[in-house]
């Protein structure tokens, strides 16, 4: 397990994930349907290496799905914000801290 450090120096676990997911496409040739079984049950994507480098990631399609859905709500959230900024529908970053319990910090 690796471990981060998050805001206010909470710790967490987080699980190493991708180094027994990288396999040459020789092993991905070889192995194909056993490797599908294997990123669907898991969740988990390969990533597939062609001479010692790192070419392709094979993941499931409920995880692309996902991750699909979720890059566009973030691009949408991103596109709301611009147009706020832009009519000059902010708060300043001193109330906003303010409202947390926080300090600002000076630049």
């Amino acid at each position: 397990m690796d471990y981060i450090q998050t805001y206010k120096g909470i710790v967490a676990e987080v699980p190493m994930r991708y180094s027994t997911q990288i396999k040459p496409i020789s092993y991905v040739k070889a192995h194909a349907a056993e490797l599908l079984d294997r990123i669907t049950e898991e969740r988990e994507p390969i990533i597939i290496t062609q001479n010692g480098e790192a070419r392709a990631v094979l993941m499931d399609v409920a995880s692309y799905d996902e991750m699909m859905h979720e890059t566009q709500a973030l691009l949408k959230i991103l596109a709301f914000a611009d147009k706020e900024i832009e009519a000059g529908d902010t708060v300043p970053i001193e109330e906003v801290m303010a409202e947390f319990g926080m300090e600002a910090a000076q630049a």
